[in-house]
């Protein structure tokens, strides 16, 4: 039985590419700094933070609620990455990696999502 958020392997590897994001981002130019720089980073960062809030909530459906926008926050970097590609800010290796890291992720929030659900129905 999981005791704390930090435990999650979502959490703990949405913390760790959030740290990534924010290095990488490091060297985009500086007009993109309040504009794709700041996306990137917060949406990023939004992934593990609504992890951990929903978590706090001590609320199963609030848990449900916060992993779904965690999910919307991974759909939501996909599109930052790919301008950051197509802008040429990143390589296509590199975004290939870190979006694919997403999509692991995302599925990963998926299935928590399916067994919150089936633990709040025989939890009824």
């Amino acid at each position: 039985m999981i005791k704390d958020y930090r435990e999650m392997k979502i959490y703990q590897r949405s913390y760790e590419i959030a740290l990534r994001i924010h290095e990488i981002t490091k060297s985009f130019p500086e007009s993109e700094k309040y504009d794709l720089t700041s996306q990137l980073r917060r949406c990023s960062k939004s992934i593990p933070s609504n992890i951990a809030e929903g978590w706090g909530r001590q609320s199963n459906e609030e848990f449900k609620r916060f992993l779904r926008i965690s999910l919307g926050s991974c759909n939501e970097i996909q599109v930052h990455l790919s301008f950051s590609k197509d802008l040429k800010y990143i390589l296509e290796q590199k975004y290939i990696e870190i979006s694919k890291e997403y999509e692991e992720i995302g599925k990963m929030i998926n299935v928590s999502i399916q067994k919150w659900n089936k633990t709040n129905k025989t939890n009824n």
